[in-house]
C-alpha cells in the first residue's frame, strides 16, 4: 500500500508538514514537526475550547448574551457556532440570530473578548494557562485575532487533536457538545467551498454532515469535525472512523493553490482512511 501522507510531496506549495493521529497518537508524520505555520482559521477550534473551560470553571455560559443589547438574544452558543448573524470581519450585525449559518471571524473575536470580560485577564492568558502549558503547545503563539492569527506546528496541533478526541481539559460531555451540530437546519456558505442548504457546525468546529463536495474526503463519514484555514491549512478527525484523523499545513495561501488544495486535500483524506482503517 502506497503511504497517504507520501501525497503531500505532489502539493504545489513551498513547505508542507503533515500528520495522521489515531486516538490521540500519531502513526504517521512527513515533513518538519516542528516548523511554525500560521493556523488562519484552525485558530477558531482551539479558541473555541479555551471558552468551554471557561464554561466548565463557570466563568461564563453558553447562554450567555453577547454583542450589543438589541434585543436578538444573541448567545455564546450563537457566536461560536457561527449563527449569531455576525458578518465576516466587521463587528457588525447583518441578519438576527439563528437565521442562517454565516461563517466569519467578527462572532469567534466576540466570544473570545466574553471570556477575556468574564475572567479579568486577556484572552491570550486564559489561552496560555488553560490549553497550551497543560498541552504542552509550547511553539503555538496568538499574534492578534483568536479568530485567525494563531501559529503552531504539526506537532504541538496533534496534541490538541489528541485532547479533543480523549479531552482531558474539559469533560467528556462538554466535548461531545462542541463537536455536535448546533442549530443544524441553518443553511449557509463554507468559503471557497461552497453554498448549502444545511451547513452543519459545531462549536467551532465545521461538521461534516451531507455537504458535497467537501474538503474532506469522499469517505470521511458525516460526523467528521475539523477546520481549514486560509493559509493553506487543514486538520479533522472523523469519530466514524475510529478518531482517526490528520493535519496538513503548509505555508501557502488557500486562495493561490484553492483549485489544487480541493483536489490534493480530499485526496489525501481518503488515502489516510484506507491506509489506517482499510476502508475503500
Amino acid at each position: 500500500m502506497t503511504r497517504a501522507l507520501d501525497l503531500t510531496s505532489e502539493w504545489p506549495v513551498p513547505t508542507v508538514a503533515a500528520a495522521a493521529i489515531h486516538k490521540g497518537t500519531v502513526v504517521d508524520a512527513i515533513g518538519p514537526g516542528d516548523h511554525l505555520f500560521r493556523l488562519a482559521s484552525i485558530s477558531k477550534t482551539i479558541t473555541a475550547w479555551v471558552c468551554l473551560i471557561g464554561v466548565e470553571e463557570g466563568i461564563i455560559d453558553l447562554a450567555d448574551p453577547v454583542g450589543p443589547d438589541d434585543g436578538t438574544g444573541r448567545t455564546l452558543r450563537h457566536v461560536l457556532a457561527h449563527a449569531g448573524g455576525y458578518g465576516f470581519e466587521a463587528d457588525d450585525r447583518i441578519i438576527e440570530p439563528e437565521k442562517r449559518r454565516i461563517y466569519g471571524n467578527a462572532g469567534i473575536e466576540v466570544a473570545a473578548d466574553h471570556l477575556a470580560n468574564a475572567a479579568g485577564m486577556p484572552f491570550g492568558e486564559y489561552l496560555q494557562i488553560g490549553v497550551l502549558d497543560p498541552l504542552d503547545m509550547a511553539a503555538t503563539d496568538l499574534r492578534g485575532s483568536p479568530a485567525h492569527q494563531m501559529w503552531s506546528s504539526v506537532d504541538d496541533l496533534a496534541r490538541f487533536i489528541g485532547e479533543t478526541t480523549q479531552p482531558t481539559l474539559i469533560s467528556a460531555e462538554t466535548a461531545a457538545v462542541a463537536l455536535r451540530p448546533h442549530f443544524p437546519t441553518l443553511g449557509g456558505i463554507v468559503p471557497g467551498v461552497g453554498r448549502f442548504d444545511t451547513c452543519p457546525w459545531g462549536l467551532g468546529f465545521e461538521i461534516k454532515g451531507d455537504k458535497a463536495p467537501h474538503w474532506t474526503g469522499t469517505r470521511n463519514t458525516p460526523d467528521t469535525y475539523g477546520h481549514f484555514g486560509g493559509a493553506g491549512t487543514m486538520m479533522w478527525v472523523d469519530p466514524g472512523h475510529d478518531r482517526l484523523g490528520m493535519i496538513a499545513l503548509t505555508d501557502r495561501g488557500f486562495d493561490e493553490w484553492a483549485d489544487d488544495a480541493l483536489r490534493c486535500w480530499p485526496e489525501i483524506s481518503d488515502a489516510v482512511i484506507e491506509e489506517f482503517t482499510g476502508a475503500s
